[in-house]
């Protein structure tokens, strides 16, 4: 697939109800004709909160919300950059109600008018951080970058970025696509960090292709192989793969320093839910956003989705809750720059692609 391509989406099967998602999502030109009255809310997201046995936090939640409305939820996933990339085709003719990315595609969305004004309840209780000071976007799931390893293939888990460059990695490398997948551009944030700039960074890149197996337009389709062994080292994110590792023993969690001796380090990688401007449900839109919020919701954000709670409020005590606190011991946390990352985030990609041939 070439990489300024984006693939097309499969639908899936609503995740109350069986219910699949409608025709129309397809999209045309002029005005949505999605009966607002509908008791039903439509959701574009990136991956990784949806189990993939029925049994993540999106899986949840959605549940427990058409319960308490009856308003089923309709749900289609992929890559951060290919949701927005749709709700943008879509704009004549919207059909999502809510839009969850990870930055710095939440900040694009917000960019470029995908989202309307709305603060869900239980929005003060979230970090000033994790939430848009125009009130367009919070965060619903708080998140780390990281990477993973076969548990199984290596005794210990790769040190630093350097590591990565050894011969033993020769094709068992791959990481999700920068500019489409939200974690494989994390990946590029993280190296320019790491590397103290975009030229160093590309430079160690071009460096990783003798060793890296080729694209990959989701991070969550990375973890199995590597739980397999088919890849030795893959990217990805503490929520998914920690959620993935309950049915992937081989699986580890990591975080690179840039040399020996320096300190692991990584940086919050949100879920950021928007109301999508002119959304053909919004009303169901800002209940099920307010729902995601609510004490019940936040509350399972580990223990069902091995995640971290948005609100500040909510202090996880369960298995879930203890496993990535001590994950988390000793990383340092840094803070991107992200409204210059969605502002420069082509030009990123671009010498990305020079660097790599990709």
């Amino acid at each position: 697939m070439p990489r300024n391509t984006l693939p097309a989406l499969k639908p899936l099967a609503a995740v109350t109800g069986g219910l699949l998602l409608a025709a129309g999502l397809s999209g045309c030109s002029g005005a949505s004709s999605a009966d607002e009255n509908a008791k039903t809310v439509t959701v574009y997201s990136a991956d990784g909160l949806k189990g993939e046995k029925g049994d993540g936090w999106y899986d949840q939640v959605f549940k427990d919300f058409e319960a308490k409305t009856g308003i089923k939820v309709q749900y289609v996933e992929g890559g951060s950059g290919e949701m927005v990339q749709r709700a943008l085709r879509e704009k004549s003719n919207t059909q999502a109600d809510l839009l969850i990315t990870l930055p710095p595609f939440i900040h694009q969305a917000e960019g470029k008018g995908l989202l309307q004004r709305y603060v869900p309840a239980g929005a003060d209780k979230v970090d000033g951080g994790s939430k848009s000071p125009d009130g367009t976007w919070t965060s619903v799931v708080n998140n780390y970058f990281g990477f993973v390893y076969n548990k199984k293939e290596l005794k210990e888990a790769p040190k630093n970025w350097e590591d990565l460059l050894d011969s033993r990695y020769k094709n068992k490398i791959q990481y999700s696509t920068p500019g489409v997948a939200g974690d494989g551009t994390a990946l590029l944030i993280k190296a320019m960090h790491d590397f103290g700039g975009k030229e160093a960074a590309m430079e160690y890149l071009r460096k990783l292709q003798a060793n890296n197996v080729g694209p990959s337009s989701s991070t969550g389709k990375l973890a199995p192989k590597v739980d397999k062994g088919e890849l030795l080292a893959a990217n990805g994110d503490v929520q998914m793969n920690h959620a993935q590792s309950r049915t992937m023993p081989n699986l580890g969690i990591w975080f690179p320093g840039t040399t020996s001796g320096t300190k692991p380090s990584s940086f919050g990688l949100p879920y950021a839910a928007g109301l999508v401007s002119h959304a053909p449900h919004g009303a169901n839109g800002k209940k099920l956003l307010d729902f995601m919020l609510s004490e019940p919701a936040q509350k399972q954000v580990s223990e069902t989705g091995g995640g971290f709670a948005s609100r500040t409020d909510i202090k996880a005590t369960d298995a879930n809750a203890v496993a990535l606190a001590q994950l988390m011991r000793g990383v340092e946390i840094f803070q991107p720059d992200w409204m210059d990352i969605a502002k420069n985030l082509s030009q990123y990609v671009d010498a990305w692609k020079s660097a790599t041939k990709s």
